[in-house]
């Protein structure tokens, strides 16, 4: 018999699984500016960035309303995540319904109603799978500090003052709301596929909203940053909660594809 071919895919794999982590960096590094360069050029409403970012991360709940409900399991996932998740979700409903109310209103709805079911059947209905041990991330260690940073990080609108706390306390959160998640996979070690789409869900959401601020930044030739030397730092806070999430969900989204492009079902975090 002759020898199997391997599928380009793979072989792209290997190749870059000899390179050094230098050269791992830029590769990673032109891609994502590449495709900034690509949506700089392909997307003209700069608000469809947050309508596909939200899009996005309803649509990897639903991937878990989908596991819950075929799979009767909830084997690794963070309830401590979904319920960061639902407060955040929450915070921001507050706000749009008293600061705008429009399409991000509605996505934020439907994300918050299919977390609240994933919570509930987490807590209650697959109780029996859900692994307590694994998911021991303290929660306090990202409220207390998202909580006091919003009190001077908030933007300057004319809304009452704990209204633009409360949006920025939930921007603040939803940047570290994954934590808990990593954790419990750090913990496992292994991760089956419907948490691993549902998280690579959460991470191109996040690129997403980070590439809106980035290519503003480019197109008022650096002005938004004019502001942080005026003494307004919201902007600052902002772009880097989105940033911190992003990087946050970098390296899984890189094992994440490496698992798929091997044809890999189950996905190995590194030790």
């Amino acid at each position: 018999m002759g020898r199997r071919r391997s599928s380009p895919a793979n072989v792209l794999s290997e190749w870059v699984k000899k390179q050094s982590m230098k050269v791992k960096i830029f590769l990673g590094t032109t891609i994502a500016i590449l495709t900034l360069v690509a949506l700089k050029f392909t997307v003209k409403d700069h608000n469809h960035f947050f309508i596909a970012s939200e899009t996005v991360h309803s649509a990897g709940i639903l991937v878990l309303v989908y596991k819950l409900t075929t799979k009767k399991t909830c084997s690794g996932l963070s309830s401590k995540t979904q319920e960061l998740t639902a407060l955040f979700l929450v915070v921001r409903l507050i706000c749009s319904a008293m600061i705008e109310g429009n399409i991000h209103t509605i996505l934020d709805f439907i994300s918050l109603s299919a977390t609240a079911w994933v919570i509930y059947m987490i807590r209650f209905k697959l109780k029996s799978t859900y692994i307590k041990e694994l998911d021991n991330f303290p929660l306090y260690y990202v409220v207390i500090p998202c909580a006091i940073l919003a009190i001077p990080l908030n933007p300057y609108t004319l809304h009452h003052r704990i209204f633009r706390i409360l949006w920025s306390f939930g921007m603040f959160l939803e940047a570290v709301s994954v934590m808990p998640q990593l954790r419990l996979m750090q913990n496992a070690k292994m991760i089956e596929p419907f948490t691993a789409h549902y998280v690579f869900a959460l991470g191109v959401s996040r690129f997403l909203a980070c590439a809106h601020w980035i290519i503003q930044i480019y197109e008022t030739g650096g002005g938004y940053l004019f502001l942080i030397s005026s003494g307004y730092f919201w902007f600052l806070g902002a772009l880097l909660a989105e940033l911190v999430q992003t990087f946050i969900l970098a390296d899984f989204c890189y094992y994440y594809i490496k698992s798929f492009m091997q044809g890999q079902l189950i996905m190995r975090m590194p030790v």
